[in-house]
């Protein structure tokens, strides 16, 4: 369990982008669960501790008619809390524990491309060949998709 934890402090602190797209991703699908289990359950308890209905109500005070609440910052920190956990459950440790697999060279990682991307570029050698382009398997896929690498041809004058 310490492992766990250790683990989970580690994706918390680290930046990678990866990570965060997947949290943004993943999180949205997770929200809607976790805020129910959130709203429903877990601030109704903590509420009643306060002897309040809900968690926004507990700790508001005003000052020259600004309402602040601090309870509802804290139903918000409590999701921000549940979505981070479920996440580092679902996706975060599955996949730390499959790029273990895959270094200890249980799972084997795929070497070159794939048949698909070799008959594609088989394909586009060929239709560079006949539209006068280089010789076969000397072609390069272009910089910028915007710009050709071959002349198109010119149809004859009649």
């Amino acid at each position: 369990m310490k492992n766990v934890a250790n683990g989970f402090k580690e994706f918390i602190m680290r930046g990678n982008a990866i990570d965060l797209a997947v949290g943004v991703i993943i999180g949205a699908a997770f929200g809607a669960v976790v805020n129910a289990i959130v709203d429903n359950l877990l601030t109704p308890l903590i509420a009643a501790i306060f002897s309040e209905p809900n968690l926004d109500s507990v700790m508001t005070f005003e000052i020259n008619d600004a309402e602040f609440s601090i309870g509802s910052v804290l139903t918000a920190l409590i999701n921000l809390f549940f979505i981070a956990l479920a996440l580092y459950f679902c996706v975060v440790l599955p996949l730390n524990h499959l790029q273990k697999l895959r270094k200890k060279g249980v799972i084997e990682e795929p070497e070159g491309p794939s048949e698909d991307v070799l008959i594609l570029t088989q394909i586009r050698d060929l239709l560079l060949a006949q539209n006068g382009g280089p010789a076969l398997g000397t072609s390069s896929a272009p910089s910028t998709p915007d710009v050709p690498t071959t002349k198109p041809p010119v149809p004859p004058v009649a």
